[in-house]
């Protein structure tokens, strides 16, 4: 038993850092994407956010396949989270951040390859990227007192 403790250790180490480092790349994404859209972009504009969408999609979908597997295969046990009502609450932020960047994910798109030279960006995208900025400064402290079981019955 102690044999398959340290590579089990060592697991839940990596898999905590690429969890952190893919949800990293998504707010970095999600800041970039915040910074360069603005009411009226260029053409250009259009094909590099939807390229930054690209990634904040790829790192949205790594950090929840790698979330998965710390809640169901490595670490504590499944029910430290299960039970916990700060980590539904979490999970649900993350899902609506997912929702959230639909929207503007297919804008941006649809307009990738557009032959304008500049681009009206609808006032329903600028909010919906402000609002994912939000849940990703939530999100995280949400995690950090899940993590010390803040939330859990004594």
């Amino acid at each position: 038993m102690a044999v398959f403790a340290v590579p089990l250790a060592m697991a839940y180490s990596l898999i905590r850092l690429l969890h952190l480092g893919m949800l990293l790349i998504l707010a970095g994404a999600v800041v970039i994407e915040n910074i360069a859209t603005k009411p009226v972009i260029s053409n250009e504009d259009a094909r590099n956010l939807a390229t930054v969408d690209r990634v904040a999609g790829i790192s949205a979908v790594l950090t929840l396949a790698l979330g998965l597997i710390l809640w169901l295969a490595v670490g504590k046990p499944p029910e430290f989270y299960s039970d916990n009502p700060l980590f539904h609450a979490k999970v649900g932020a993350f899902f609506l951040l997912i929702t959230l960047a639909s929207y503007p994910a297919v804008f941006f798109f649809k307009h990738r390859s557009s032959a304008a030279e500049e681009i009206a960006v609808p006032k329903t995208v600028l909010l919906l990227l402000k609002a994912e900025l939000l849940l990703l400064l939530v999100i995280p402290v949400m995690a950090y007192l899940m993590a010390r079981g803040v939330g859990l019955s004594p």
